[in-house]
């Protein structure tokens, strides 16, 4: 029998979202090294055959599955008050609000998303850093359409802004994981508020602050 040429997809949602479920908190409970495909293809009520018929190996799993939840994530984000939002700051900080909820809703998800945030296997390293920087300029072009960037001084690049809001809470997740805390999620949504409205001040137009 020949393999599908997307075979995950082709299945029905509810199988889609157990192998998911499943993987998600796998990869949210361990690292990448100690993820075990077998723990993942019990979770998800399947054998560890079928599991390797959808993904070829483990790499593919686990860049197939952060490919699903961004566009699952993003889909449920970007509703109809996103683009009815035309400033910069406040539609990133709708966005995390909304994000935030997301993963409030689904265990182990922030595990997950940590992880995939510093991945450390040379198997998923490259990629998954290469990933996160390809994905600037897509969010630019889809996500801030409707953005009024003329509120922003002249010398002032808004991606350069959000490039510092990246590095911002890079810093803070390194801060978090050094001190070995628990991320508290709302906690990191104040911290962006604040870096928000210090960035504005700085970026914008002094009729626009």
């Amino acid at each position: 029998m020949d393999k599908p040429r997307n075979a995950f997809d082709a299945l029905p949602e509810n199988r889609r979202d157990a192998i998911v479920h499943a993987a998600v908190e796998t990869f949210g409970q361990n690292d990448y090294k100690n993820a075990s495909t077998e723990t993942i293809a019990r979770r998800a009520g399947i054998s560890k055959g079928l599991l390797f018929f959808y993904f070829k190996n483990k790499k593919e799993l686990y860049l197939s599955l952060m490919e699903h939840l961004t566009d699952k994530v993003a889909r449920i984000v970007v509703d109809d008050a996103f683009y009815e939002i035309d400033d910069f700051f406040d539609l990133l900080i709708y966005a995390a609000e909304s994000k935030s909820r997301v993963l409030g809703a689904f265990p182990h998800l922030l595990e997950f998303s940590v992880r995939a945030f510093y991945p450390e296997h040379k198997d998923v390293r490259d990629a998954m850093n290469g990933w996160t920087q390809s994905q600037i300029e897509p969010m630019f072009a889809t996500y801030f359409k409707n953005v009024r960037f003329d509120r922003f001084r002249d010398d002032v690049d808004p991606k350069h802004v959000l490039n510092m809001l990246i590095w911002l809470a890079d810093g803070y997740l390194h801060q978090q994981r050094a001190l070995r805390k628990r991320l508290d999620i709302d906690d990191m949504i104040g911290e962006m508020r604040c870096w928000c409205e210090m960035l504005r001040s700085y970026s914008y137009k002094e009729e626009y602050r």
